[in-house]
């Protein structure tokens, strides 16, 4: 393979549109020194960034193999060198490698794939080069975390003080950095890009242990609530996280809900959460009450009536006219429609009324407890009141000869007797 050299490049004001392997020799691989001052050569001379990318890509899937699109490359050290390395050699080798790598990079953002990128991050975070290359590394991927997969942003986590198994400290990071770009730099279809691909890293994370329920919330929180369009894949991740970690508390169960917007939900991510048991009863209330919602709003767009003039009702009609199938097909969803109202209604009567039950039974207890203090304090004036009525009585028989009657009761008028009057009488005359 022909050299390309410093005076090669300068022949030609206009440098051919070649892939990047055909613009190197072997010698240049071999010679990292070597590459950066032929690299060095090609940028002076006003070579396209991207054409420069794909020159660093194809020079490090030389040296590394974890950084080539291709399984089949093998790494150009292990060929030319006959006895095995240390693995400690090796590692700093790919230390000095991807650190010299990293400060050759155009400074275009661009310029390199978003997945030979991350990839590069990857190696960087394994081998344990320098922070400040880390930080310029992660500032170029947060830029291009729209273009990202979720294969390219599950990364093993290196780091033996993390506890989970991937590296959830390095997504969030990167989420927070995108989020605080420049709103001229994200658009709309940028972030809801990136809350796919977060919800869906938040469903493959959400299986490990020892993932803490405040990291899920702060990174399903880190993005504005209009970044996601539907929140079936937040509704998702969340479901998942309570199935693995199913002794979670109902206070932060309830705190998990509030994530998700219920007005947001599909039809079967709605009917799905209805059902669901290890949603609290609050969440799945309101859920319902968003499909309530959602029904009567379908019913008031599709019933409409406009008062209208004959001559535009006339006019309407001419135009176009309803055939009986599309008739008799709006009535069937109609009727379908009302079905379902009906169906989410005793749902939600069933709910109120579990509801009120589990309100009685705790209160129940209150009552009880309640009634038990009152019928002992009467028990204990009864006593007193039937003690002092005894005591007034003993007073008004042994007092003062006396007996004072504790009712008025009507003196009795003696009948006089007929026959002893009339004796009487008789005696007199």
């Amino acid at each position: 393979m022909k050299r390309v050299t410093l005076s090669d490049t300068q022949a030609s004001t206009n440098p051919p549109q070649i892939p990047g392997e055909y613009w190197l020799d072997d010698a240049c691989i071999l010679d990292m020194d070597y590459f950066v001052k032929t690299l060095s050569g090609i940028k002076a001379k006003g070579v396209r960034p991207d054409l420069v990318g794909s020159i660093i890509a194809h020079y490090a899937s030389k040296w590394v193999p974890e950084l080539s699109e291709s399984p089949n490359i093998v790494s150009n050290s292990t060929e030319s060198n006959a006895s095995p390395e240390s693995a400690t050699t090796s590692w700093r080798k790919k230390k000095f490698f991807i650190e010299t790598l990293v400060g050759i990079l155009p400074p275009e953002n661009d310029a390199i794939s978003c997945n030979f990128l991350f990839k590069l991050l990857r190696v960087a975070n394994k081998v344990g080069v320098d922070i400040s290359y880390i930080e310029e590394l992660e500032s170029r991927a947060s830029w291009r975390l729209e273009e990202a997969s979720l294969m390219d942003i599950m990364m093993p986590s290196f780091n033996h003080t993390c506890g989970t198994l991937l590296d959830f400290e390095l997504v969030l990071r990167l989420v927070k950095r995108f989020v605080a770009l420049d709103e001229s730099v994200k658009g709309s279809s940028a972030l809801i890009k990136v809350a796919k691909v977060i919800d869906s890293y938040l469903a493959e994370v959400a299986l490990d242990l020892k993932l803490s329920l405040e990291d899920f919330i702060e990174l399903a929180g880190v993005l504005p609530p209009h970044a996601r369009a539907i929140d079936d894949g937040l509704y998702r991740a969340i479901d998942t996280y309570l199935k693995v970690h199913s002794g979670v508390p109902k206070q932060e169960r309830k705190l998990l809900c509030r994530l998700i917007d219920s007005r947001k939900l599909s039809p079967e991510a709605s009917l799905h959460a209805s059902q669901n048991e290890r949603l609290p009863l609050r969440a799945v209330v309101q859920v319902l009450f968003s499909e309530q919602n959602k029904i009567n709003h379908k019913l008031e767009s599709s019933g409409s009536l406009v008062v209208r003039s004959p001559s535009q009702m006339g006019f309407e009609l001419s135009a176009r006219c309803h055939s009986k199938r599309e008739v008799t097909v709006q009535n069937m969803e109609i009727k379908r429609l009302k079905e379902d109202v009906l169906r989410l209604q005793n749902q939600m009567i069933a709910l109120q009324g579990q509801l009120e039950k589990l309100v009685e039974k705790k209160r129940g207890f209150f009552r009880w407890k309640k009634l038990l203090l009152i019928s002992g304090s009467v028990a204990v004036n009864d006593g007193a009141r039937s003690e002092s009525i005894g005591n007034n009585r003993e007073f008004e028989e042994v007092g003062f000869g006396r007996h004072t009657p504790l009712a008025k009761e009507k003196p009795k008028t003696k009948v006089p007797n007929s026959r002893t009057s009339r004796r009487w009488r008789k005696s007199l005359s």
